[in-house]
């Protein structure tokens, strides 16, 4: 069965949670990607920011970029999946949780990201169309 580890995007960046928004905005742009995981000064992960958030409860809610830190976003504990996790555990915890990206740990170590793109490539069509359907509904 294909595993977390085989189908993720390696070396995902972090944003620190003391970092500001605007540079999270900023690192977002650079690699040209929909989302970062926070990271802790304890190295951890904290939680995921995507540019919707950054959009919705910095800049919707009249917040400044500049001095709004990354971690006031993170909530509660991170979803995520260990690296030798089966394709099915993705689908489950992708749509259990309505996410469409996930942390890969290994440990307590992030080593990737599984987005829905690296799923539709890696798994079957029925899977991949499960998967969509559910986070496409509320």
């Amino acid at each position: 069965m294909t595993t977390a580890r085989e189908i993720m995007t390696e070396g995902a960046d972090c944003i620190n949670e003391d970092e500001s928004v605007l540079d999270a905005a900023r690192k977002i742009t650079d690699l040209g990607v929909g989302a970062l995981p926070i990271c802790g000064n304890d190295n951890k992960l904290k939680g995921m920011l995507t540019d919707r958030d950054i959009v919705v409860k910095v800049l919707g809610s009249g917040k400044d970029p500049a001095n709004t830190k990354v971690g006031t976003l993170a909530q509660g504990e991170a979803v995520t999946i260990g690296a030798d996790d089966e394709a099915g555990e993705i689908l489950r915890t992708m749509i259990s949780h309505k996410v469409r990206r996930l942390p890969v740990i290994d440990g307590h170590q992030l080593v990737g990201i599984v987005a829905q793109a690296d799923v539709a490539r890696a798994l079957p069509d029925a899977q991949v169309g499960e998967l969509l359907e559910a986070l496409s509904t509320d």
